[in-house]
């Protein structure tokens, strides 16, 4: 099986999944007519235990694996990523025992369970069961244990079943966008005729959030806030540890001509994305499928089947992004690009590096260097990031 799924891996084929049986991992190769791996569908949530020990158990209707995200330990939410998971809409509800909440929403080309605690604990083990013993669906576990002397549980109670398709009405939990930006510190960027590229891009980060924070419905971290450099794959890593769902790096574009001007987006590309394996193992923040005993060939698979989804989601938000601007500025002839630039490259994070104009055009630089025309600009971003996930809802 291994030398099936290298092959698969050579060949470049996306056409693989494979089953996790408790500990122990079994890779099992599948053809796929359109090229992509089915996604895993939550089929519902329970809970069993007490204050002591808590068990959560997610039912899906195929294999899937699950990185740990977040373990609690600075605000008592534990967050845990499973890509490739599908999931209709955000499944919410009160939990049990050591749980107080729990949400499961998209992020990132899969799921996201965010689980907020009741008091201290911490994850004592995590794994996926097959059907059987009477079960028709995997069973991906959760255990939990309290970490603040509570008294040893007695034994676990039956679980109780929360159905999916019941959603419980308050909670909603904010999407998180990482805005990145460009540029910064000892590096200036691009110079117009009387700015520095990072100047302009810090000014635009700062209103965008601002833009974006003032809705309610969004929590934003940025890469940098002041004149500072940051490394590019530490801005990477950035939104990985924020656990995003959107990453926007902002620009300001130059060239030789200085007629040229216009706004453009770009995307990582296929030659980019091959880089990816290499950055992030040298690196060490590969997507981390939490699998004793991986080998090469199946954490590439892992990769791969991860990263489609997240460009598919990057081309889409690219698309809105360029409607909104275009309706605020010139836009390249050809707008929307790919490159394998380095802050494109988080496998899991649909990512996009936004050229706002040319600041060696004299009527880009105008409009970029004025906050009353630059803050057009960045509303359509804005505009451009509401209607991305107002989509995303729309289809669930």
């Amino acid at each position: 099986m291994r030398k099936v799924l290298i092959g698969l891996a050579r060949a470049g084929w996306l056409k693989a999944a494979f089953i996790v049986a408790g500990l122990t991992v079994t890779g099992v190769a599948v053809a796929m007519a359109q090229g992509q791996a089915p996604a895993a569908g939550v089929q519902k949530v329970r809970f069993g235990g007490d204050r002591a020990e808590t068990r959560i158990v997610i039912d899906l209707d195929r294999a899937a694996v699950g990185r740990l995200i977040a373990d609690g330990s600075v605000d008592q939410r534990i967050v845990i990523g499973l890509p490739n998971v599908s999931v209709s809409g955000d499944l919410q509800g009160a939990g049990q025992g050591l749980v107080k909440r729990w949400v499961i929403d998209e992020a990132g080309g899969g799921a996201r369970l965010r689980l907020d605690l009741a008091g201290r604990a911490e994850v004592r083990r995590r794994f996926l069961l097959p059907p059987g013993d009477g079960a028709v669906a995997y069973r991906y576990v959760i255990d939990l244990k309290a970490i603040d002397g509570a008294a040893p549980a007695s034994a676990m109670p039956k679980l109780v079943q929360v159905s999916s398709a019941v959603k419980a009405a308050p909670l909603r939990l904010k999407k998180v966008i990482v805005i990145d930006a460009g540029h910064g510190g000892k590096d200036p960027g691009s110079l117009g005729a009387s700015v520095y590229e990072k100047d302009v891009t810090l000014a635009a980060a700062k209103a965008l959030k601002a833009r974006l924070e003032k809705t309610g419905r969004f929590q934003v971290v940025m890469t940098r806030d002041t004149d500072t450099f940051i490394p590019l794959e530490a801005r990477v890593q950035i939104a990985r540890r924020a656990d995003a769902d959107l990453f926007i790096s902002m620009h300001a574009d130059s060239g030789p001509d200085i007629s040229t001007r216009g706004a453009s987006v770009y995307t990582l590309s296929e030659k980019g994305a091959d880089r990816v394996a290499r950055v992030l193992e040298k690196d060490d923040w590969l997507m981390k499928a939490s699998l004793p005993g991986r080998d090469r060939a199946v954490s590439q698979i892992l990769l791969d089947l991860s990263q489609r989804a997240t460009k598919n989601r990057s081309a889409a938000f690219a698309q809105l992004l360029l409607e909104r601007v275009g309706e605020e500025t010139s836009l390249l002839r050809r707008s929307h690009r790919d490159a394998g630039f380095v802050v494109l490259l988080a496998p899991d994070v649909p990512a996009v590096l936004l050229e706002m104009g040319f600041i060696t055009n004299v009527e880009d630089e105008r409009l970029l260097s004025n906050p009353g025309s630059r803050a057009r600009v960045v509303n359509a971003v804005g505009d451009a990031i509401e209607s991305y996930f107002a989509a995303q809802v729309r289809k669930s």
